[in-house]
């Protein structure tokens, strides 16, 4: 399991709306099949600041999902709503097995 977490600080103006497409962009994502999960966090402390959570079922499929209409119309709807560019770290499993996924 490849997995990728999105750390998102949205402007106070745009939350509505970031939340909004990026839970559009996750409805399409988890249909995807290299995707195994697609979760969208808000902090509870700060409501402008949000983390996604991506596992992959492979290396290969994070650059597949940015090839998808969806994820493409996601970054143009929330281009300019972000406080600042937004930050990737990646990780592999540990538990559960891949094969519990």
């Amino acid at each position: 399991m490849f997995i990728l977490i999105v750390h998102i600080h949205v402007k106070p103006e745009h939350v509505e709306a970031f939340r909004q497409a990026t839970m559009e962009n996750a409805r399409n994502s988890i249909q995807e099949e290299g995707i195994a999960r697609f979760d969208l966090l808000e902090q509870t402390d700060d409501p402008t600041r949000f983390v996604l959570y991506e596992a992959y079922r492979d290396p290969d499929a994070p650059a597949k999902h940015r090839e998808t209409a969806h994820y493409n119309a996601w970054v143009q709807k929330v281009a300019d709503m972000f406080v600042e560019p937004r930050t990737r770290t990646t990780f592999h499993n540990v538990f559960p097995s891949d094969q519990n996924w």
